[in-house]
C-alpha cells in the first residue's frame, strides 16, 4: 500500500536520519531513566514549544508516575530562524509557578546552547527545587556554550533535520513520524 506522506518525502529529498521504531524505543529508555530519578517527588515537565511538543506527548505517556506539563515559547534566530543570535525573548512563559518544584525541561534539540542556557539561568531564577533538562536530540559539535543535559535521546551530525516535531525554515514537516535529513 502506498503511503502518501512517505512518497512527498522522497520527492522532496529527505532521508530518515532517525526511524519511528527507534525513536520510540529510546524514548521508552529515557522514561524508565526518569521514572527511577523522580521516584515518589512531584514533578514538572515544561516543554519549550513548538518543536519539543511531539516528544513532550510520547514521554510524557510512559511516565507512569504523576506529574504536570506546562509550556514555554521561545525564540533565538534573527535571520529566517536559520542564525542563533545568542539572544532569547520569551514569546510564551509558564503559567505554573515553579518555587519548590522539581522541573524537568523538555527540548527538541540542542545545539549552540545559547537558547537552554538563558532559559535556564531564567528558570533557576525562579527558584525551583530541582532542575533538569531532557533534550531529545543534542548536536553538540554545534556547540558554543557548555550546558549540561541530564537526559540526551540522540547525539546527531550537524545537519538540518526535520520531522517528530522539528520544521524547515517554511514550518513544515514536523508531522513526520521520524527525524529526517534534507538531501543538499
Amino acid at each position: 500500500m502506498n503511503n502518501p506522506l512517505l512518497d512527498t518525502v522522497t520527492n522532496n529529498n529527505i532521508d530518515t536520519l532517525i526511524d519511528p521504531r527507534t525513536l520510540q524505543t529510546r524514548i521508552s529508555e529515557l522514561a524508565k531513566e526518569i521514572t527511577i530519578d523522580y521516584h515518589n517527588k512531584e514533578l514538572l515537565l515544561v516543554c519549550i514549544l513548538r518543536g519539543g511538543v511531539v516528544f513532550l506527548t510520547d514521554l510524557m505517556r510512559q511516565i507512569p508516575t504523576p506529574h504536570l506539563i506546562d509550556f514555554m515559547a521561545v525564540s533565538s534566530y534573527t535571520d529566517g530562524r536559520t542564525k542563533s543570535e545568542g539572544r532569547v525573548r520569551i514569546t510564551m512563559d509558564l503559567l505554573t509557578d515553579i518555587e519548590h518544584m522539581n522541573v524537568l525541561l523538555v527540548e527538541d534539540i540542542v545545539d549552540t546552547g545559547y537558547t537552554l542556557r538563558q532559559v535556564l539561568e531564567l528558570l533557576k531564577s525562579r527558584s525551583p527545587r530541582s532542575l533538569r533538562v531532557c533534550t531529545l536530540l543534542d548536536k553538540h559539535e554545534r556547540r558554543e556554550v557548555e550546558v549540561y543535559i541530564d537526559y540526551v535521546g540522540f547525539q546527531i551530525p550537524d545537519k538540518f533535520v526535520v520531522g517528530y516535531g522539528l520544521d524547515d525554515e517554511h514550518g513544515h514537516w514536523r508531522n513526520l513520524p521520524y527525524i529526517g535529513v534534507a538531501r543538499t
